[in-house]
C-alpha cells in the first residue's frame, strides 16, 4: 500500500488512535436473514505519558500561500484532535509588521488568539519567535537590541497564558564567542522574562544551537530556572553544504538521538518533527519509538508538539501521520 493511500485510508476510516487512548474498528456479522450488520467496536489503548499540541509551522504553507487566515489555528487544532496550541509570531508578522508592533497591534494578536483557543477549549503553551534579532552575536549593542525585541512576545506570551517563547541562539560562528554571547543574550532575557512568569526556551535550531552538547552547556551556565530548552527531533543539521539552498542537504549533521538525550535535561518542551513516512506510517529517517523512550526516560510528561514539515502529503494530512505515529510510538514504550 502506498505512503498516501496509507494515510488517507487511516484518516477516513478512524483507524488511528485518539487523545483518550482509544479507536474503533468495525465488524461485518451476518444476521439472522443472512445479510450484513455493521457492528462498531472500541478498543481500549494505554494512554499516552504525554499530552499532544500542535506547532503552527506545520500550516505555514496553508497561511503563505494559500491565504488561510492564522486565527484558524486553534479551530484546526481542535478539529485534528490537539490540546495545546504552539504559536509561530512570524505567521502573523504582516498585519504587526505593518503596524509597526505597536502596543494597539500586539494587544490585538493577543486578544484574538485568546478568543479562539477559549472558544476551542484549547491550551495556549508557548510561541515560537523568529526575526527579532541575533541573541548570540558578537556586537554587544546588537545583541542588546535582539533582547529588547522579544520583550513583547514575553509580555505577549504572559497575556496569553502561555509557559515560555522559543527563541533561536544565531549569531556567532566562532563556538567560543557563541557560547559567550548565548549565555548573556538568555541570561538578559531571561532575568526580563522572569518577572512575566514566562519560560525562555532554545531549540536546536541550526548552526551552533543543534550542537546538542554545547547549547546543554549554555544552559548549565545561564543556571536560571526559566531558562531551558526546547528540544527537536530533526533539527540538528549545525552546517549546510550551501547556506543559501537549504535543498543541497547538510554537511555536518549530529546525533540525533544523543542530541535529544543531552537536550532533555533541561526541556520544558518537546517538538516531534516529522518529513515523510512509509507504508506503515513510520517517519523514514527518525525511529519515533526510540525517541519517545529518550523523552520518556527522562521523566517527561507534558506535551510534545507535533510540527510537519513534509512536501509528500498534505500539511494536513502530515500532521495527522505525525499524531498517529506519536500515540503508535508511545504504546511501544517502555
Amino acid at each position: 500500500m502506498k505512503r498516501r493511500k496509507f494515510i488517507r485510508n487511516s484518516t477516513q476510516a478512524g483507524i488511528g488512535f485518539s487523545l483518550l487512548g482509544i479507536y474503533s474498528c468495525k465488524d461485518a456479522k451476518k444476521t439472522e436473514k443472512g445479510e450484513e450488520a455493521v457492528e462498531e467496536k472500541v478498543i481500549a489503548t494505554a494512554a499516552p505519558f504525554f499530552k499532544l499540541s500542535l506547532a503552527q509551522w506545520s500550516i505555514h504553507n496553508m497561511i503563505n500561500s494559500d491565504g488561510v487566515d492564522p486565527y484558524t489555528f486553534a479551530e484546526k487544532a481542535k478539529n485534528w484532535g490537539f490540546e495545546g496550541l504552539e504559536y509561530v509570531s512570524q505567521l502573523y508578522n504582516k498585519e504587526l509588521e505593518a503596524a509597526n508592533f505597536s502596543k494597539e497591534a500586539m494587544q490585538s494578536f493577543v486578544d484574538k488568539c485568546n478568543a479562539e483557543a477559549e472558544k476551542h477549549g484549547l491550551k495556549n503553551l508557548l510561541i515560537m519567535i523568529d526575526g527579532q534579532g541575533d541573541l548570540a552575536t558578537s556586537d554587544p549593542a546588537e545583541r542588546k537590541k535582539a533582547v529588547e525585541n522579544h520583550h513583547k512576545w514575553v509580555d505577549a506570551a504572559a497575556s496569553m497564558g502561555c509557559h515560555s517563547i522559543r527563541v533561536n541562539l544565531s549569531g556567532s560562528s566562532d563556538p567560543v564567542e557563541w557560547k559567550a554571547n548565548s549565555i548573556d543574550g538568555l541570561s538578559m532575557l531571561s532575568a526580563y522574562a522572569e518577572t512575566k512568569n514566562i519560560n525562555i526556551l532554545v531549540e536546536n535550531h541550526g548552526g551552533l544551537s543543534s550542537n546538542a552538547a554545547m547549547l546543554a552547556e549554555v544552559m548549565t551556565k545561564v543556571n536560571m530556572p526559566n531558562c531551558g530548552t526546547l528540544p527537536d527531533f530533526g533539527n540538528f543539521c549545525i552546517k549546510r553544504k550551501d547556506p543559501k539552498d537549504y535543498a543541497a542537504g547538510c554537511a555536518e549533521k549530529y546525533d540525533i538521538y544523543k542530541g535529544v538525550e543531552e537536550l532533555m535535561v533541561h526541556a520544558k518542551a518537546v517538538s516531534a518533527k516529522s518529513h515523510d513516512f512509509d507504508a506503515n506510517g513510520n517517519e523514514t529517517e527518525i525511529d519515533y519509538v526510540r525517541m519517545l523512550q529518550i523523552v520518556k526516560d527522562a521523566g517527561y510528561t507534558g506535551y510534545i508538539g507535533v510540527e510537519y514539515e513534509g512536501r509528500e502529503l498534505s500539511e494536513e494530512e502530515g500532521i495527522i501521520a505525525t499524531r498517529d505515529l506519536l500515540l503508535k510510538a508511545s504504546e511501544k514504550t517502555t
